[in-house]
């Protein structure tokens, strides 16, 4: 695995993929839309996303890699590069209700759930190659959990105290 997503992986707890998946939905379930809602378009500092495109980041992310997961669990080695920046700044999260992007989004999860439930050993043990080097299948589903975790905390430090000051994007 690269050395740039360990820091979603290891936001993981020491549980089986599978585990990490469905934690990462009970999660997603339980978000505190209210107070996500009263911080609406703030951001902590200018150029930043908003909650709205951090969630659609997620929505893309896990769909871009699900495909890449799909790919090398079926003997595929390459495939496409995923640039965040123009995803994000194509998305127009910002004209989305929050409540249907945290639907879409766990939605989203329950599929990649099911992919990943599809997967035997040998395919979870799949490698391919992309932007950033080397996955394997079985790493890269808990890269969803760690990287919806990383965000979440980013909301959280960052973005629930906006609710007293708020930087309008």
């Amino acid at each position: 695995m690269p050395e740039y997503f360990d820091r979603y992986i290891n936001m993981n707890d020491d549980v089986p993929v599978l585990e990490a998946l469905e934690i990462s939905l009970r999660e997603l379930e339980t978000l505190p839309i209210d107070q996500w809602r009263e911080i609406g378009n703030a951001v902590y500092a200018p150029g930043k996303w908003t909650i709205r495109s951090i969630l659609q980041h997620l929505i893309d992310t896990e769909r871009v890699f699900a495909y890449r997961a799909l790919s090398f669990a079926r003997g595929e080695k390459n495939v496409m590069p995923f640039d965040e920046e123009l995803y994000g700044r194509n998305a127009k999260a910002d004209n989305r209700l929050l409540e249907d992007l945290i639907e879409e989004a766990i939605q989203l999860r329950k599929s990649t759930i099911h992919l990943y439930k599809s997967f035997d050993q040998e395919m979870l043990a799949g490698i391919g190659i992309s932007f950033r080097g080397e996955y394997a299948v079985n790493a890269i589903g808990y890269i969803f959990s760690g990287h919806q975790r990383w965000h979440f905390r980013i909301i959280e430090e960052k973005y629930l105290p906006l609710q007293v000051v708020k930087y309008i994007h």
